[in-house]
């Protein structure tokens, strides 16, 4: 059985940005909030964090801001996916030298390469780095889906530890984890799915919800893990509400707003992202206040 990383509640954590950059009073503000909060892990840099228009020394700066607020309390996984696999590996080795615990590396998007091309691009990535790698498969934004027999592929690689599984396809999770097994942990992707996955074996969520939510998420997990089904399921159907509001526009849109509702100063979203719509909001803020009342 390969080494689990996390089990429970991964936060896929926001970055907040003002006319300088990354504003990182805030982010340690966030980071600190998460870890008081019983968060079993932080992710960053990763789809919620908008990498995809952060400078690569904006990236590093925030990821060591990450650890150095951290200080070991619990485990800082950093995102370097990417479509170029020469690039990703010399990312990876960069961030190697921070002192992450692990790596969440996006399949390769735009190129849409085949499932052969994807077991050539992960085996480089892992044969270069020693880090611990997740997967993490959301083809609704790459164009690429990793088939189930691809990771039991993946899965035979040492260091390729888990799989972040934001396909939304049950019946595909159910097959990676019976092709899997312990070689191949499972965390939800998606916020609305966390039981069903964990129903099928999966052993945490990497969450959006979190941000605002952390010990309710984590109590959400920890509840299912210790055989408190009914309490864990009707926590995941109570906060669907607030979920499909949270993802009423592209993510980070909406939680980049609920977190400055909750009076952190997390900025607006980088363009080509832009703020979230009025009226939506009026209806997030309504959930969020549901929540806190």
């Amino acid at each position: 059985m390969k080494k689990i990383l996390f089990q429970g509640c991964g936060t896929a954590i926001s970055t907040p940005f003002d006319k300088n950059g990354v504003n990182f009073k805030e982010f340690e503000k966030l980071v600190e909030n998460q870890i008081q909060n019983k968060v079993d892990a932080i992710i960053v840099c990763g789809t919620t964090g908008e990498a995809s228009t952060m400078t690569t020394e904006e990236k590093i700066a925030t990821i060591e801001c990450a650890i150095k607020t951290s200080q070991g309390r619990v485990p800082i996984i950093a995102g370097s996916g990417g479509n170029n696999t020469k690039q990703v590996v010399e990312y990876s080795k960069r961030l190697e030298n921070l002192g992450i615990d692990a790596l969440l590396i996006v399949t390769p998007y735009y190129n849409k390469c085949t499932q052969n091309g994807l077991i050539k691009h992960y085996q480089e990535i892992a044969e270069n780095v020693s880090l611990p790698i997740i997967l993490y498969n959301v083809p609704s934004r790459t164009g690429v889906n990793i088939e189930p027999k691809t990771c039991f592929e993946l899965s035979k690689i040492e260091n390729i530890v888990a799989i972040k599984e934001a396909s939304g396809n049950l019946s595909q999770v159910a097959e990676i984890a019976h092709l899997c097994g312990n070689n191949l942990s499972i965390y939800s992707g998606n916020d609305d799915q966390i039981l069903p996955v964990l129903s099928l074996g999966g052993i945490g969520v990497i969450s959006v919800l979190s941000n605002i939510m952390p010990e309710y998420t984590h109590n959400m997990v920890q509840n299912f893990l210790d055989g408190n089904i009914s309490m864990a399921t009707k926590m995941q159907l109570d906060a669907i509400p607030l979920i499909k509001a949270l993802f009423s526009e592209v993510n980070p849109i909406p939680i980049k707003s609920a977190l400055n509702l909750l009076c952190y100063n997390f900025g607006v979203p980088r363009l080509p992202l832009t703020e979230l719509n009025k009226d939506k909001e009026k209806i997030l803020k309504n959930e969020l206040l549901h929540f806190l009342i």
